[in-house]
Order: structure tokens, then C-alpha cells, then sequence
């Protein structure tokens, strides 16, 4: 059965974007730092050497992509292409004329039908799930599986925090930590 999964990279203080994260700035100063561990021993980014690499299998075996879309602007939707699977981007607002460029790019304006149509799309394999709002809303709607957090040891002391708005305390099991040089891998699992 398909799960939910989100994958984000943060700072040991909560944030998964620096400082000044505007359009022209996406993920605000110093957000490469957070994605350091991508970076291949060729120093460009892809998959990473080591038990880091298993991430980025997992990611990449995904099957469908729920972004929220403020993250998929800044990325402009990823050019249409998210390793090959349907993009679904939740919003409250109609999709913008610069979206339909890109046939792979649904919009949904509810978390539970956006999810929904993500793990239809998925099938038997997971969805990847992007953006701190998005995330948050999933928890809410208690419609996000479980969590890959990439802790990167390093504090940014201000920007975009993942977690910043909860409607409630959420508890969490340990799935798996993977420590490497550059990130301490964790997977949760959502206690239901």
C-alpha cells in the first residue's frame, strides 16, 4: 500500500529555508547548505555516495509528487518533471497560466482530494510530499504517513521553519536514523 512521505532537509533549528526565501531567492540565503548532502563526490548534485544514496533511490522511486504551490513556483514546477510522475500541487487558488505549459501539473484545492489523487496516481508506491504549509495541512488532515528528515548540522537561526504551525501535538515513532558526515537521516512514522 502507498504512503505519504515527506521529504525535507532542515537545519538543527527547525528551519527548511534561510533568511530572505523570495521569488528570485528561492529557499532564501544559505539554503544549498541544507542540501549538501546531496552533492556527489563530483561536488554536483545528485545521488550521494553511501547510505545517503538509499534517500535519493527512495525518492526517485516515488510514483506521484504532492508540492504545495508556493514550492512549485519557486521551482517552476519543477519543469514539468519530477522524476518522471504526475505533480500534483495543492492551492487555493486556480492555476496560473504558467502551469499549463506542463500536461503532468494537476491542481487541487483540498489536502484530502489532493492526497487522495496523488495515491491513486502513485499506485503501489509512495508519494512524495513537498512544502512546509503542505505538510502542515496534511498532519492536520491526517492525511501524511510518515516523515524523511535530512537534520543538517548546521543553525540558521532565522527563516522558514517546517513546523511552525501545528493544530495539535503530533506523536511520531522512529522508523530508521541513518547518521552520515553531512545529515542524520530520520524517518517517522505517523501515530494514528
Amino acid at each position: 500500500m502507498s504512503s505519504s512521505v515527506l521529504l525535507m532537509s532542515m537545519s538543527l533549528d527547525g528551519y527548511i529555508a534561510g533568511p530572505n526565501d523570495v521569488p528570485g531567492n528561492p529557499g532564501g540565503d544559505g539554503f544549498m547548505r541544507l542540501h549538501k548532502w546531496y552533492e556527489r563526490p563530483d561536488g554536483e548534485f545528485g545521488r550521494p555516495e553511501g547510505p545517503a544514496g538509499d534517500i535519493w533511490d527512495e525518492l526517485n522511486a516515488t510514483g506521484a509528487v504532492l508540492v504545495g504551490r508556493r514550492t512549485a513556483e519557486q521551482v517552476d514546477y519543477y519543469g514539468g518533471d519530477h522524476h518522471g510522475v504526475p505533480l500534483f500541487v495543492f492551492s487555493h487558488d486556480p492555476a496560473p497560466a504558467a502551469a499549463a505549459k506542463y500536461p503532468s501539473v494537476t491542481f487541487v484545492t483540498d489536502i484530502g482530494s489532493a492526497m487522495a489523487q496523488a495515491k491513486a496516481a502513485a499506485g503501489d508506491r509512495d508519494v512524495l510530499v513537498h512544502g512546509a504549509y503542505t505538510a502542515q495541512r496534511a498532519l492536520e488532515a491526517g492525511v501524511l504517513d510518515e516523515l524523511q528528515i535530512d537534520q543538517v548540522p548546521v543553525l540558521f537561526g532565522r527563516g522558514r521553519q517546517l513546523f511552525d504551525v501545528l493544530p495539535a501535538q503530533i506523536e511520531l515513532d522512529i522508523v530508521r536514523v541513518i547518521d552520515t558526515p553531512l545529515a542524520t537521516h530520520l524517518r517517522y512514522r505517523v501515530r494514528r
